[in-house]
């Protein structure tokens, strides 16, 4: 892992981060070449900062300077064969100058820690197949043994790799 991945926090989102998660925010919209009024990044930013248990939650990576290097999004959920909820790890983004170092797979590792602190049975995630920077992380991931993930291929039902445990 790398010096700059060692380095820095990763924490729940605070209020005082919205200017911060909103530049990661819209740099992520921007790879999926998605636009969202302004409106919606407010709503979306409301939800985050909720302490509803239905509405996601969020973390984000800095720096020792307060800057956000990535951010991950994820939500807690009833499971229909499942007594416990489940957590869907629903956005999870670097910026591009920080990529390769370990800190997608730090915010990865944080949302299992807060998940198996919150006695959820499970997380899942699901990536688009054109996504192979993700998919390669994803692969490397599980290759280890440590998660399991969805990747979801264009006009068919998600594919659901394998669980291994450790």
């Amino acid at each position: 892992m790398s010096e700059i991945a060692l380095a820095i926090q990763i924490r729940k989102l605070n209020h005082t981060d919205f200017e911060e998660w909103k530049k990661c925010w819209i740099s992520y919209l921007d790879f999926y070449q998605t636009k969202l009024e302004e409106s919606m990044i407010q709503l979306a930013w409301e939800r985050l900062m909720s302490k509803a248990p239905q509405e996601f939650q969020g973390l984000g990576a800095f720096n020792q300077e307060k800057q956000m290097l990535g951010l991950v999004h994820f939500l807690y959920h009833r499971h229909g064969w499942k007594m416990n909820q489940v957590c869907y790890l629903q956005d999870l983004f670097v910026h591009q100058q920080f990529r390769n170092q370990g800190i997608a797979k730090r915010l990865i590792e944080a949302v299992y820690q807060q998940s198996k602190q919150d006695k959820v049975c499970q997380v899942y995630w699901l990536t688009q197949d054109f996504n192979m920077t993700a998919r390669m992380l994803y692969d490397k991931i599980f290759q280890q043994g440590q998660f399991s993930c969805l990747i979801e291929r264009s006009g068919l039902p998600p594919h659901s790799l394998p669980v291994q445990s450790q």
